[in-house]
């Protein structure tokens, strides 16, 4: 299946919810809960070593939640991470393709459980495998500053993500998600990645923000996107793991490339070709879909390796706004740390009787 049979999968079950698909929610979050002590380099990765079948579980839980996308357990799943372990080159590529056919095992387990039941209002969920940002890797938390230093280039970026990505392609998922991005080196280098590998699987590129405006780098999302606006390959951008309180405006944000078209003062009887250009410019972040899975609003000490206590959403609050998310433009809805399948709950609630 090419890419663009492959992009009208994710096309078709966002039509299918009713024009907003709902994404599970925080997969570490929930591995604590059943016990697992992942306070490891490898986060929740960890599992796919020690407990595989733990996760397993976690996706039949986000899946029984009604969650319409499952994201792998390979957020913070490297090859080198997996090296430094002790783990030979071949043992870690098995964890990395285990990682979506753990996902696909509970998402067919599931769909064939549901399907034979008159009546459910659950979809047949898709598979999305997760890449996490280089600054994941490191466990620094400099994915939520983007000061990745110096001597990270364009090419050390696409070095360290091209055989994870080949990997992850070759286990056959149906999306692939480059999560908690933070800054427009590193999402231009996932996207000249997913060309040079010609991958016939759709992507989507999801930003983190602390302030609510920029990427964690300080640049702006218009400058970001650019190259994002342009790839085929790209199905989606958008936000993950920050604040829920940032989402009213970031999805604006992206929705309307930050500007307005008001602020044209040109006249377009002279000037209609430069109009045209400008409007073709505006209305390119349309063309994408819109992801935003928030976190509960706690806040990651990277450096002291846990949560300080913050503004934080409860399930009540997930449900009320997710239909306010909706309306602004976001077609994928989920949670990232610290919600639950109580919280993806209460989301799919809210969006599907509205």
């Amino acid at each position: 299946m090419g890419l663009e049979k492959k992009s009208a999968l994710l096309e078709d079950l966002i039509e299918k919810c009713g024009g907003c698909a709902v994404v599970d929610g925080g997969f570490a979050t929930q591995l604590e809960i059943h016990g697992a002590a992942i306070n490891d380099p490898l986060w929740s990765a960890v599992s796919l070593i020690k407990d595989p079948e733990l996760i397993k579980r976690v996706h039949m839980e986000y899946l029984e939640a009604g969650a319409d996308v499952v994201v792998t357990s390979s957020y913070q799943a490297t090859i080198p991470g997996f090296l430094s372990r002790g783990l030979s080159m071949e043992e870690s590529e098995y964890l990395l393709q285990k990682s979506v056919k753990l996902a696909v095992e509970a998402r067919d387990r599931f769909w064939d459980k549901v399907s034979k039941t008159s009546g459910h209002s659950y979809n047949r969920a898709l598979v999305a495998a997760s890449i996490g940002s280089y600054g994941a890797y490191l466990a620094d938390g400099s994915e939520y500053s983007g000061s990745y230093g110096e001597d990270v280039s364009l090419d050390k970026l696409k070095d360290f993500h091209r055989r994870r990505i080949q990997v992850l392609v070759e286990a056959s998922p149906d999306l692939l998600a480059f999560e908690t991005i933070p800054n427009k080196l590193e999402a231009q280098a996932c996207v000249e990645l997913l060309e040079e590998e010609n991958v016939q699987i759709p992507a989507w590129i999801c930003f983190t923000s602390v302030d609510g405006e920029n990427a964690p780098s300080g640049e702006s999302f218009q400058e970001c996107l650019e190259t994002l606006n342009k790839s085929n390959n790209i199905c989606a951008v958008g936000i993950n793991c920050a604040p829920p309180q940032f989402m009213d405006n970031l999805i604006r944000k992206f929705s309307k490339a930050s500007e307005s078209l008001n602020s044209i003062t040109l006249s377009i009887a002279v000037y209609f070709l430069v109009l045209t250009i400008y409007v073709m410019s505006y209305l390119q972040l349309t063309q994408k879909a819109i992801v935003v899975y928030p976190n509960s609003g706690e806040v990651w000490d990277g450096k002291a390796k846990k949560w300080l206590p913050s503004q934080c959403f409860g399930d009540a609050e997930f449900e009320m706004f997710a239909t306010k998310w909706r309306d602004l433009g976001a077609k994928l809805i989920g949670g990232c740390c610290r919600t639950t399948p109580s919280t993806i709950k209460a989301i799919s609630r809210d969006l599907k009787r509205r």
